[in-house]
């Protein structure tokens, strides 16, 4: 027998009523998922073609583009309705709180690198490329990550209800929100071309170490 349609919207309001309280988290964790994935990309594309042998600079590289495109999204999505500072003022302390969350992103695979000593020749490639993955993909962002939740809601949107930011509780993909990210899309496109390509140069120079 199928759910009477009134029992079932009762029982979908403690979902609601969850995702509405926990809604800015909700969206912070989504644009740090997709921030951490174009660092992963970034990461490994530069580590495995132009940056080989500066393991640390590539991941600081593709920490920063990543915090670029977290910025615009942080702005006009996850906490569209915060705010408290001028426009400017608001850029500088997210990008100095970035800075912090970097420096934290880099300490764990510093570490691993030059005290623990786990790169080639001392570990085989595997090893270091395991290593790296677990100091600086995951330990160093979640330690960035939680930092930068703190600091957002601290120093750089510290005032709830200070922007209307549209209709809150708008989809991502509503028709408001699809004129939001139109020049969004127009920056990250030209981008997500390259980084296919530099994708495609990572897999090959992979392969030529596994052979």
């Amino acid at each position: 027998m199928p759910p009477h349609p009134e029992n079932t919207g009762e029982s979908a309001r403690p979902v609601k009523a969850l995702l509405a309280k926990y809604r800015e988290l909700l969206r912070f964790a989504i644009v740090g998922g997709a921030a951490f994935v174009l660092t992963l990309v970034v990461n490994y594309s530069l580590k495995l073609t132009l940056l080989r042998e500066k393991p640390v600079t590539a991941l600081a590289i593709a920490t920063i583009v990543a915090t670029v495109v977290a910025y615009v999204l942080s702005r006009g999505w996850s906490f569209h309705t915060r705010g408290g500072h001028g426009r400017l003022r608001e850029a500088a302390s997210f990008f100095l709180v970035n800075a912090v969350a970097v420096a934290l992103n880099l300490c764990p695979q510093l570490f691993s690198r030059y005290v623990l000593h786990l790169e080639v020749p001392q570990v085989t490639y595997l090893t270091q490329e395991l290593a790296d993955f677990a100091s600086g993909m995951l330990l160093g962002t979640a330690a960035g990550s939680a930092f930068r939740w703190w600091g957002y809601q601290k120093w750089v949107f510290p005032v709830a209800g200070a922007r209307s930011g549209g209709v809150v509780g708008q989809d991502l993909l509503g028709p408001q929100r699809e004129l939001e990210l139109e020049p969004l899309r127009r920056v990250v496109q030209p981008v997500a071309e390259q980084l296919s390509q530099l994708t495609q140069a990572s897999a090959d120079g992979l392969r030529v170490h596994v052979e």
